[in-house]
């Protein structure tokens, strides 16, 4: 393993991560004067918001996903390194990969959440979790595979089982899940297939609380879970998951035999705070202070779903805080010490809404003044999200797509493309 040669005199701040806190804090840092290195295992940024609908064949990775590379390619002050990291060695200032380790003056950690399976680890071969390009396409081969797969089935009870879709958890991304599997079964597939109708598929959101959208007043929660009875989704709240496996599930109250389960109840952040040594929550997230930075450590921010955050009433920030504001708030402190300059005061929370899609015309948004459903709820979801895309071709190229599934029921993207992963 190298260690990388000090090559230059400026202060090297090395960022963990490129997602949005990572991506975010890189090119805030364009005018500063460091050297900027963003060190990932993968070579992408992915636009998590819509990785449900590559997992759903809506749209294909390349839509939602951007090399690294290309964004910053414009940054003189900006290097991207392939690596795994391993370990972090607080004092010696080195972050230690599987490629090598790289030494810092400021260490930004933005390396994001997995899902959690409470303890439950070995449920996640059966039950993939969505937070990466490689599991929307574990989940869509699985989805389509499914459909394949009765197709070819002479057996009742076998068919009823791989037309069965269980999706674990009702926040956000299961909401979504559900909406956007059961109109791919009903109005996307029928057509498609002779020996079974696609209609007939079930799709079934559980929750173990009261509640779908806990997180959202619950008027909004009570027209999502219309809504999505309405379409045809089996909503089951205070329902618990005891046991998952390739067959279906084990609830409190019985048992669901079904060949795709989808995990969506639960999130781990990184080890981070192991690397580090630092005190964390019970989600693994690292307790930052007030400027985002580790207790005892000035140079070394945790950002993103990886930290924890107090606002100056002492509440803790939501879970669901933007990374981006993270991102650009410790860019901004980090300028403002190289210039020998106040830094800004400790990281201010803006809160600007939640927002779940429950089908192709329908959605909810919780704002700090108002809510909105339905259709015009759906349009805003819209354009903010091809407004948060990277790139004028992205935008363009998946606000069309969606101009045209709209109008036509059509997902160009049900691609098989590797039948390895059998369900």
């Amino acid at each position: 393993m190298a260690v990388e040669a000090t090559t230059s005199a400026r202060r090297k701040v090395v960022i963990v991560g490129g997602g949005f806190a990572g991506l975010t804090a890189a090119t805030k840092l364009a005018k500063a004067d460091v050297d900027v290195t963003v060190l990932d295992r993968h070579n992408y940024h992915c636009f998590q918001p819509l990785l449900y609908q590559v997992a759903t064949a809506e749209l294909s990775p390349a839509d939602i996903a951007w090399p690294i590379r290309h964004v910053l390619r414009r940054q003189k002050n900006a290097r991207v390194l392939l690596g795994d990291v391993t370990a972090i060695d607080v004092e010696g200032r080195k972050v230690v990969a599987d490629t090598g380790t790289f030494e810092f003056d400021e260490l930004i950690l933005a390396t994001g959440a997995r899902h959690s399976y409470f303890g439950n680890d070995d449920w996640e071969k059966s039950a993939p979790g969505l937070k990466r390009i490689e599991d929307a396409t574990i989940i869509r081969r699985r989805l389509l595979m499914a459909f394949e797969r009765a197709e070819l089935s002479e057996n009742p009870a076998e068919r009823e089982s791989l037309l069965t879709f269980a999706i674990v958890g009702a926040g956000p991304t299961g909401v979504e899940l559900a909406g956007a599997i059961i109109e791919v079964a009903r109005q996307v597939m029928p057509s498609e297939f002779r020996h079974i109708d696609p209609r007939t598929a079930r799709v079934i959101l559980i929750e173990a609380g009261p509640r779908v959208l806990p997180a959202f007043p619950e008027a909004l929660t009570d027209y999502t879970r219309r809504s999505l009875e309405k379409m045809g989704v089996e909503v089951m709240t205070d329902t618990r998951v005891t046991h998952v496996d390739d067959k279906g599930v084990d609830l409190a109250n019985g048992r669901l035999d079904a060949a795709t389960v989808i995990w969506a109840a639960g999130v781990i952040a990184s080890p981070a705070g192991r690397w580090l040594g630092a005190e964390t929550d019970r989600a693994g997230r690292v307790i930052v202070q007030p400027n985002l930075t580790v207790p005892g450590h000035e140079n070394i921010f945790v950002v993103g779903d990886t930290a924890t955050a107090k606002r100056p009433d002492g509440q803790d920030v939501p879970g669901v805080a933007p990374a981006k504001q993270m991102g650009a708030y410790v860019a901004d402190v980090i300028a403002s010490r190289v210039r020998g300059a106040v830094p800004p005061p400790a990281f201010h929370y803006r809160h600007q809404g939640d927002v779940a899609t429950i089908g192709r015309r329908s959605a909810v948004i919780k704002m700090p003044y108002m809510n909105l459903t339905g259709f015009t709820a759906w349009l805003v979801w819209c354009v903010a999200h091809i407004y948060f895309l990277i790139g004028a071709r992205n935008r363009i190229a998946v606000a069309f797509k969606w101009v045209w599934d709209f109008m036509t029921f059509q997902r160009g993207a049900r691609l098989i493309t590797d039948q390895r992963d059998q369900i």
